[in-house]
């Protein structure tokens, strides 16, 4: 398989992973700056978990509506044209000063991340196919490395005070020529041909739900706990530990860089221990996380505890993916798009709750619900498989359906 990897289709991988890189970024500046975006347009705690759940939302619809317009043109035209839109959008968030005019900047950003995560990921699921093995992990680790650069990018405009309308507009305006300019390097029928049809004929196929149910109850703990730290880590710094902005933007950076050191080895513990005990250890080391944060005497501990945190994490939604993988290896692409569904549902879900008990009691009490959803995930770990065998049974299997 190697030697039918052409130049082209490498350029192509790049290429993507730089968009993937992109969208991380892009998405660490917005969410770090959650307490910024409240003072600018006087939302109240009370309403935020309100405009937050509508952001997964709305993603969803744009996810479903860009299977619509892939279908009638591709996935790379797609992406092409919401990559800069999405950074154009992060601009817009902080140009206004109303509440309409935030609920208009973020729907907007919703519906369009929902259609450019759809596009990148078909894209990515396409180049895979080309490549016959896994190579989804190394976009997924770029979006972690933008996640830190988003981080501290927000970090240093807060520091700087530069205010939204600077730091958003100024990011935009780097942002959007790399995405026109990475776009013209993206992978088309030309390179992967069927690929991205064929994977998503898989996808459509229709295979049992019974056997990933556990599956898709990790997947949603895990994006609850994700999802709590990109919503209420910068504010639960701020706001609960009287932390300065610059120096909150911290907890999220050290989050991303956990989740990014944790994938590059991830791989090589589950090949020593196995899937079940790596999601087992990550499950116990993210409620730890948690435990920390919530129990933090000040900043730089609650940075500590989220930091923790991301490398518990980081292990567990992988293996989702891969135990879906490993459950149904004829229709691998099935299981995932089932089993990524529940990413929007634990975005859905961990922002409003967090909020909720936060405004009805503490920040520190609303960073144990999503640890006790964390721990849920002890007792689901059997279903990963225990043993280096049966992963190394599992990835032979799957080989063989990719040639």
């Amino acid at each position: 398989m190697a030697e039918d990897i052409t130049p082209r289709l490498r350029q192509a991988r790049a290429a993507l992973a730089v968009s993937f890189l992109l969208q991380g970024t892009t998405f660490a500046v917005l969410v770090t700056c959650i307490p910024e975006i409240q003072k600018q347009y006087g939302l109240s705690d009370g309403l935020l978990p309100v405009f937050l759940a509508a952001v997964p939302i709305l993603a969803g619809v744009g996810s479903i509506s860009s299977e619509w317009l892939v279908r009638r043109s591709s996935a790379r035209s797609v992406l092409r044209v919401v990559q800069p839109a999405v950074c154009l959008a992060l601009a817009g968030a902080g140009l206004g000063d109303t509440l309409w005019q935030l609920a208009l900047a973020l729907g907007g950003f919703g519906l369009l991340v929902g259609a450019l995560d759809a596009s990148m990921n078909m894209l990515g699921v396409g180049l895979q196919r080309r490549y016959g093995r896994s190579i989804m992990l190394g976009f997924h680790a770029a979006f972690s490395l933008g996640g830190i650069l988003g981080a501290a990018i927000a970090g240093l405009g807060s520091h700087y005070d530069l205010g939204l309308r600077t730091l958003f507009g100024l990011t935009a305006a780097v942002l959007v020529p790399l995405a026109l300019l990475v776009g013209t390097r993206f992978a088309g029928r030309a390179e992967l041909g069927d690929a991205v049809r064929e994977a998503a004929e898989a996808a459509a196929r229709s295979i049992p739900w019974r056997p990933l149910l556990p599956l898709c109850a990790v997947m949603a703990f895990a994006y609850i706990a994700d999802a709590s730290v990109s919503n209420y880590s910068v504010k639960y710094l701020t706001d609960g530990l009287g932390s300065p902005d610059d120096l909150a933007k911290l907890s999220y950076l050290g989050y991303m860089v956990a989740l990014l050191l944790g994938r590059t080895v991830g791989d090589r513990a589950v090949q020593r221990f196995g899937a079940g005990v790596v999601v087992r250890a990550g499950s116990a080391v993210a409620a730890l996380g948690f435990l920390l944060a919530a129990a933090a005497p000040g900043a730089w501990a609650g940075i500590a505890g989220f930091t923790v945190l991301g490398l518990g994490i980081c292990a567990i939604i992988p293996q989702v993916f891969a135990a879906g993988g490993r459950l149904f290896p004829a229709d691998s692409d099935a299981a995932v798009a089932r089993l990524n569904l529940f990413n929007y549902v634990g975005f859905l879900i961990g922002a409003p709750l967090v909020g909720a008990i936060a405004d009805a009691a503490s920040y520190r009490l609303a960073m144990l619900a999503p640890m006790l959803l964390v721990l849920a995930v002890l007792p689901l770990a059997s279903h990963f498989g225990g043993g280096t065998v049966a992963l190394t049974k599992g990835r032979e299997e799957l080989r063989e359906v990719g040639s």
